[in-house]
């Protein structure tokens, strides 16, 4: 199943500054955290000797002081926005539901790093995480794939399992550049992907609206996986 998504509904959906989800995952663990802190050290002493080589005012240097400093804060920020400019200016969005086709493991390199040894020789070093791979598509064919750092619950996942997501692309017959989101899996309450670009409560909206609009039973939805909040009244072509 493939339906159209408005314009105003789609950059809800992929939002234009970072949702909670999207500012978590770049938030990072701990050593990603030390190191913008690290950068924030060095900017604020950077600002600071340039303001005083450029003699900027009191006001400007402690401006670009509090800049610099806050990196540590607002660079998720930054960075989840980016990513998510890449799939807003795609020209044409569409909420899809289909099945999975295949369920398996690989091992991806996901940083390399260079490390001299005892013997002074500078060796390359790749570290690698196992994740999960969802083959996706419908009776048309093979759609795409997603991956997502394995999980224990990942295990549930089986090939027939409904799952919905976004594709985008900037031609309406989708053509073979489209991209996909994260993908939802309706039975497990599932949310797989690399990266978080939906937010899950607009999300759930849409897919209940569509579900009112198309299922046989609209009186009987299924549970609402996440708290209710006031929906909003849009469009009927999605």
């Amino acid at each position: 199943m493939l339906i159209p998504i408005t314009q105003e509904k789609f950059e809800q959906l992929i939002p234009l500054v970072a949702s909670a989800e999207q500012y978590q995952y770049y938030w990072g663990k701990t050593e990603d955290f030390l190191r913008r802190a690290l950068i924030s050290f060095i900017l604020v002493v950077l600002f600071y000797l340039l303001g005083l080589l450029l003699r900027e005012t009191d006001s400007l240097r402690l401006l670009t002081q509090i800049i610099g400093g806050l990196y540590w804060f607002w660079s998720p920020i930054y960075s989840a926005s980016l990513k998510n400019a890449e799939y807003r200016r795609q020209a044409y969005c569409f909420f899809w539901r289909g099945k999975i086709l295949d369920v398996y493991l690989t091992e991806e390199i996901v940083r390399t790093q260079e490390e001299v040894d005892k013997l002074g020789r500078l060796l390359r070093v790749e570290n690698r995480e196992r994740r999960i791979n969802l083959e996706v598509g419908d009776k048309e064919g093979y759609l795409a794939r997603i991956q997502a750092p394995v999980a224990p619950i990942h295990r549930n996942l089986k090939p027939g399992q409904a799952v919905e997501l976004l594709v985008l692309s900037n031609q309406r017959n989708l053509g073979p550049k489209l991209k996909v989101t994260d993908a939802y899996v309706p039975r497990l309450n599932l949310w797989v992907g690399l990266y978080p670009y939906l937010r899950r409560d607009v999300f759930w909206d849409v897919r209940e609206q569509l579900r009112v609009r198309y299922s046989k039973n609209p009186n009987n939805p299924p549970p609402r996986p996440y708290p209710k909040r006031p929906t909003t009244r849009f469009s009927r072509n999605y």
